[in-house]
């Protein structure tokens, strides 16, 4: 019988933090199975010192290709993804050795997802000063995605998943800016780059809707969206203008919206889809809402990529405290994107 669940690669991430325990105590836990077939793109060792950490009893399984994979409740298979001797990283410290690792974890996941060897990536979290300290001029997971995957067109959405049986596709918040200074920010947003962002959300939203056209609003950047001009002037001058173009094209978008009541109205069932103009106008409100169960999906990439939403969480690394909510959400929701591409594939082939 044909197995259907998305062969998925769960990407380490920085080794001194987290990651590999989140990962062994996901995979005791055993909902990850259900939901996919995972395998670990790593380093073994450091895997089976997470799980003796844990006491698991699970066995770590050193495999050369995703295809060996065959994953269970007690055997994680592990493809070793690195050259780095990470024996003498320190738990929640800072290490160019971690975050060189990190970074092969994610750049042999991303090539085994471009040539379709796998479905779907999840990632585990990374540390920026530990990228820079190795030499990558990359800041996180999306500059790294998106260059690799040769996608200039690409935004970060904080997803969360509506709950069982209400019928909702759930409710997602994409950046129109992400990684960067306040101070910068007026200077990043245009009318095409807001026009993007929500052209990007209403394409990622269409798997998790089954091909509806979702509810996108836009938030307005400054209180009460401007004010007509009294608090500033993007609203009338970007955001407004974005917003006309794209909804003139078909897809349905309002805004700007006054961001303090637009969160309430999303969460109502009035919006599926978010577009928010700075990181922290979009994080803040959705992992307040519901921290453990969020998700992050990376959007406009050729492949199917999530993550836990949290980060290395150094202060309580390899101390057996971390959560595993969000990896499992993660996963949850990589099927999710999975099958809804399959399905919008096999209906666009049906009807040619």
């Amino acid at each position: 019988m044909t197995d259907d669940r998305p062969l998925v690669a769960l990407t380490m991430g920085d080794v001194a933090g987290v990651g590999p325990e989140v990962i062994a105590r996901a995979w005791a836990g055993g909902p990850l199975h259900a939901l996919a077939r995972p395998f670990v793109v790593g380093d073994s060792a450091t895997l089976r010192r997470a799980v003796a950490l844990l006491e698991t009893g699970a066995t770590v399984r050193t495999i050369d290709a995703p295809e060996a994979a065959d994953p269970t409740a007690r055997s994680i298979p592990c493809l070793d993804a690195t050259g780095q001797d990470l024996s003498g990283v320190r738990p929640g410290i800072i290490d160019a050795r971690a975050g060189r690792a990190a970074f092969d974890f994610l750049a042999r996941a991303i090539d085994l997802a471009m040539v379709g060897r796998v479905d779907a990536i999840v990632t585990l979290p990374l540390q920026k000063e530990s990228l820079h300290l190795a030499g990558v001029p990359h800041p996180g997971h999306t500059e790294i995605l998106a260059e690799r995957c040769r996608a200039p067109e690409h935004a970060m959405m904080l997803y969360l998943d509506a709950p069982e049986g209400s019928g909702r596709p759930g409710l997602g918040v994409i950046h129109a800016t992400f990684h960067v200074a306040l101070r910068r920010i007026f200077d990043l947003l245009t009318v095409e780059n807001v026009e993007s962002k929500i052209r990007l959300a209403d394409e990622a939203f269409r798997p998790l809707t089954g091909g509806r056209a979702p509810r996108v609003a836009v938030a307005g950047l400054n209180p009460h969206a401007g004010e007509n001009g009294l608090f500033g002037d993007e609203e009338w001058a970007v955001i407004g203008p974005a917003v006309a173009s794209v909804a003139a094209s078909g897809i349905d978008v309002v805004g700007p919206v006054p961001a303090d009541t637009l969160f309430a109205r999303a969460l109502g069932g009035e919006f599926d889809a978010v577009v928010a103009m700075y990181h922290d106008q979009g994080h803040v409100a959705l992992k307040t809402i519901g921290f453990d169960r969020a998700v992050n999906v990376t959007l406009g990439l050729p492949i199917v990529r999530t993550s836990v939403a949290h980060g290395t969480a150094f202060d309580i690394a390899w101390q057996g405290k971390a959560s595993t909510s969000s990896l499992i959400e993660a996963v949850r929701v990589a099927g999710r994107i999975v099958s809804g591409r399959r399905m919008l594939a096999g209906s666009a082939g049906s009807t040619r």
